[in-house]
Order: C-alpha cells, then structure tokens, then sequence
C-alpha cells in the first residue's frame, strides 16, 4: 500500500504522518510501515534513547578519570559540575528559541556533547593553572586564593575566553546554510559554548575563591603529600619537542605524508543523503524497507508537475522523459486545469549518484509552453548537495576570517593564525579520511554495526567542519597562550616552544582523554550520522592532541623562527597598545605566569620587534 501525505512544509508531513500511522493498526494485523518520515520517527526516539546513554556512560567515567588526573576528590568533581552547568544551560537556551523557530531534536545531541566536552576542557585548563598558581604562593596567606585566581583568570582564563570564542565562531558560520538541521545544530552549539565558556569564566573561579586549598582536599592516598606539577622547560614533554626543532623539515615531512594517505579516501566520497540505513537493522522503518526490497528490485521516484503546458507538450514532456538515461518510466497521475503531475519511476537506490544524475537530466527537459518542478526524495537531495555547495565558500571564508581576526588579538601575529589555520586542515581532512573508509567504503561496518550506505550525508561532513575547526582551535591557543608568555619573557623562540609543550603537555592530554570519553560515548549511538559524527571528531581529536600538537607544531615554529610574531607594523603597535597581552596582575610580587620569573624580561627587545614589524 502506497499512502501520499497531505502538507506544504517538512512539520505539515510530520503531523499527517502521526495522524495515519496509528489508524494503520488493527487486531490480527501486522503492519510495517516504510519511508521518509517513517525513518524520522524512529531516528527521533532512538536519539533520546542513546542520548540518555551516553550520559549515563561519560558523566561517571570523566569523574573517575578526572580522580586520577587531580589526584583528589574535591578537584576531580569541578569539571563535572561545570559540564553539568554548561549542559543546563544549553537546553534551556534552545528550548527558550523553539518558541521563535524551528529546532532539530539532533540540537540536544550537540549541546550535551560540546556543553559537557568543552565545560571539562575548560575546568581542567582553569583548574590546574590555579592550583599551579595557589602552589607557588605561601600557605599560611590568607589572600593566596584571589591572588591565585587572579593571576589564573589573566593567564587560563583568557585562554578559555578565546578558545570560546573561535568554537562559538566557527558554529555560527552553519547559519548561512538554509537547512534547518545545520541551523539548529548552530544554535545548539553555540548555546553551549558560550554557557561553558561563561562558567568557567564566573561560577568556577568563585568556587575555587571559597575552596582555596581545600581544592585538593580528598586526596588520593597515593598522591598524598605530592606537589603540584607546575612543568618548566626540561620535562619529558620538553625533550619531545628539542627533538622535533633539531629535525623540524623531516618531521613535518613524515606527518604530512601520513596524514595525507589517512585522508585519501576522502578524494573517493560520494554524497547523499538520509535513508533506512541510518538506523540500526532492527529499527522498524529499517525492517520495512528490507521487507519491501525483498519484492523485487528497489524502485525510485520523482514527481513532475506541468504547468501551462498544453497536452501535446504533456507528451512531448513523456516522450523525453522516457528517453533519458536510466531508462524510467513516465506517466501522468493526475491531471487538473492546466497543472499535470507526472510521477517517474526508475530502479536503483534514490540516493546513487545515477539517480541524482537522472533527476537532473528531468530538470534539462522544457516543456513548451510551461514550467516543470521536479520534486521527491532524490530532487530534494540535488536540491541540498547544490545548496551546500553554493553556502560552503562562504562558510570558509567566514570562519578563516573570524579565526585569522580572533588569534591575531590574542597573539599579535598574522603568522600563528595561519599556521593554525593549516594545522587543522590536516587534522579535519584526516577524520574526513577516517569516515569515508568507513561509513562510505563500508569498512568495520560489522564491527561498529551499521548497514552502510555507499555515501555520506552531505550535511554531516559541514557539520564536522564547524565542531572540529573550532575545537582544534581549543589546544592550538591553550599551547600558543604559554608559547607567548615565554617569548615575551626571553625572546628565545625555542626555548618558548619547548616551555609551551613542556606546561601544556599534561594537561591538554589530561583534557584530551576526558574530551574522547564523552565523543567515544556519543559514537555509541544507533543512528549512523551521529556515529560518523562521533568517530570523525575522535579521530580529530587524536590527531590533534598527538600529531599536530606534539610534533607538527614545534616543528612548524621552529621553522619559522623568529617570523612566527611578525604582523605589518602598524598592527603591530595595535597590538602592543590594544592587544589581550598577559600581564602581571597588582601584588603579583613581579612573578608572571607561576614559574619564578621576573617581570617581563626582554621588554626591550619585544619593542624593537614591533618597531621592525616583526
């Protein structure tokens, strides 16, 4: 049985879809019900589903790793409460915007999953730094809490503004895209970034205030009496990266060519968009439509109507609709005033690119006299692959921008953004790489279980651009943020690499760990475009907090030496008058940064590098 839906709009489909499928039931009767809208209805109540699941699994699981990272209760339980805050938030943003416009259930996803992964990222960088800060200080000061969030707040906490600040940018470019899914998924992520941002900016540090150095209260017996690790330019992370400088050239020529194998499947992928097999096997809508393909072999359709056209170019339209590759069936249906609806039917999969390649010969056809719209599942398709393809340039250049912009003001080089700026292509292109072989290709599918689908839907990979751009910003500027601290001190670029890995090493593979616990458990999702999403930002992740980070970046700086400060000159002075330099707060006895050293040294030869626009 063939049912046709009555509406105008996706939510006018929607209701007719709630209103027939219940009369479908009866006594004795199994029914199974096939199609688009019948895969919405699952995909909507699996979503909720797995999204109670994975918080059920990364909540417990950050807690007990945040344990073994602080050492202490007390600490461990900080990004949780943030995450938790940050979650909140986010939801009652959007539910708050549902009352102005339409928003995808999938906008939960993204909130719970940025608003959690970014809130502990963000706690960790704010937290260490204070206790790195509070260790430094004597221990009977009764002032060392507000001089330690203090100098936490202009070091770590201009880190997180920043950091926030180029995710919640990088989000905001998906709302140049007319698609409701990447719109919502703007407003979702953008929602909790900035909540996340915010409460590490105010909630936390008013904690850390009232706690002080009960902040390591609950130690575990192990890290009982253990000092704080607060690094300097000589630890393990430190020799990593005087190795790297020593062969900067053979470095980045290695991991660029492994990077690029990874990413080459990518050149391969083909595009469509969501059918049955984004559900698990034994989701209803999925069995329906293996049922129905067990009757023979898989038909697709599209519906043309004619308008003005009289009934010889209702023929001529026919005849070469007929002709056209593919070899599909054309015939009218119905048939009111001067309005002709021709319904054409072809075998194949709706989403091939045949298909799609046959839907465009449709719309080459003119008939005389009249207008043809050709609509369906595999029009409304074409329909998104050229729309994302029209939106996607200027969705770059907007990101680029706002990120080139961004960094400048918290580095003062025109150099670092686009260095950064290529370090995350190789990382976003490798993850690119990763899904395609696998989602696409169909490789692990009976390991991850999923059906694939022979392509990726278009919306998801621009989805990815957005999250990863912005999160891979997140360690590139908690790293350069002590790189500069550094360099401002001594003028020494290497020595300010090597110090930069060496305080941030820890940390941003403590963060790490816990932001792959909440991605890891959202990839455990039964809908296969939250999978991909999940795995794709796994993949980034650890290419970026290992590769791009540890080796990539070093080397890169190395390289370009004392060129990695360089700016035109009058942005330059900007930058000396304006810009979000650390400073060492009042009272802060000359020490900056929580290593012992004096002042800003070198402050001379900082102004002869601005004088010489370098």
């Amino acid at each position: 049985m063939v049912i046709s839906l009555d509406g105008e709009t996706q939510d006018d489909f929607l209701d007719s879809y709630d209103e027939v499928h219940p009369l479908l039931e009866a006594d004795g009767l199994h029914t199974d019900v096939a199609g688009t809208y019948a895969v919405y209805e699952n995909v909507n109540e699996i979503t909720s589903e797995d999204l109670e699941r994975a918080e059920l699994i990364s909540l417990p699981l950050v807690v007990l790793l945040a344990l073994l990272i602080f050492g202490s209760l007390v600490a461990a339980s900080m990004p949780a409460v943030v995450g938790v805050v940050a979650m909140v938030g986010g939801l009652a943003t959007v539910r708050l915007l549902t009352g102005f416009t339409d928003v995808s259930v999938f906008a939960v996803n993204v909130i719970s999953l940025l608003g959690i992964g970014l809130a502990i990222d963000y706690a960790l960088f704010v937290i260490s730094r204070f206790r790195e800060e509070l260790a430094a200080l004597p221990d009977g000061d009764p002032a060392a809490p507000r001089l330690a969030i203090r100098r936490t707040m202009t070091t770590a906490g201009r880190t997180v503004l920043f950091s926030g600040l180029t995710v919640a940018a990088a989000l905001a470019s998906l709302l140049i895209f007319p698609q409701m899914f990447l719109r919502s998924m703007a407003y979702g992520g953008i929602a909790a970034v900035v909540i996340a941002m915010l409460a590490a900016l105010t909630v936390l540090p008013a904690i850390l205030v009232l706690l002080g150095r009960r902040v390591d209260a609950g130690r575990l017996p192990w890290r009982r009496g253990r000092a704080v690790e607060v690094g300097d330019a000589h630890g393990r992370w430190a020799a990593l990266a005087r190795a790297v400088m020593r062969r900067p050239v053979a470095v980045l020529a290695l991991t660029v060519v492994v990077l690029l194998a990874v990413a080459a499947p990518f050149l391969g992928v083909r595009w469509g968009s969501v059918d049955h097999r984004v559900l698990p096997d034994d989701a209803p809508a999925h069995v329906a439509a293996e049922k129905l393909a067990a009757f023979g072999p898989e038909t697709s359709t599209a519906s043309v109507l004619l308008e003005g056209a009289d009934a010889a170019a209702v023929d001529s339209y026919l005849q070469q609709a007929r002709g056209i590759a593919g070899d599909p069936t054309a015939e009218v249906v119905d048939q009111q005033g001067d309005a002709t609806l021709v319904r054409v039917a072809w075998r194949g999969n709706s989403q091939s690119e045949a298909s799609q390649d046959l839907v465009r010969d449709l719309r080459e056809i003119d008939p005389e006299g009249g207008t043809a719209m050709v609509g369906g599942l595999t029009a409304d398709t074409v329909d998104l692959l050229d729309s994302v393809g029209a939106h996607l340039p200027w969705m770059g250049l907007i990101v680029v921008g706002v990120m080139l912009v961004l960094l400048f003001v918290a580095f003062g080089s025109l150099v670092l953004p686009l260095k950064a700026v290529v370090m995350n292509a190789f990382s976003i292109t490798a993850s690119f790489g990763v899904i395609t072989w696998i989602f696409s290709d169909g490789h692990l599918a009976d390991l991850l279980g999923f059906t694939p689908q022979g392509f990726l839907d278009a919306t998801n990979p621009i989805l990815m651009l957005a999250i990863l751009f912005g999160l891979s910003m997140d360690y590139e500027v908690f790293l350069l943020s002590r790189v500069r601290e550094q360099w401002d001190r001594t003028g020494d670029n290497d020595l300010a690499v090597a110090t930069g890995v060496q305080k941030t090493g820890r940390i941003i593979t403590s963060a790490a760990v816990l932001l792959a616990v909440v991605i890891g458990a959202f990839s455990t999702s039964g809908i296969v475009f939250m999978k991909m999403l999940g795995i794709g930002m796994l993949v980034a992740l650890l290419v970026d907090a290992t590769i791009v980070r540890a080796l990539m970046v070093p080397a890169a700086m190395k390289l370009l030496g004392r060129w990695n400060w360089w700016a035109p000159a009058p942005l330059a002075r900007w930058w000396e008058r304006h810009g979000f330099r650390d400073e060492v707060p009042a009272g802060a006895d000359g020490r900056l940064g929580g290593d012992g050293a004096g002042g800003v040294d070198g402050a001379d030869g900082a102004d002869d590098r601005v004088a010489a626009g370098v």
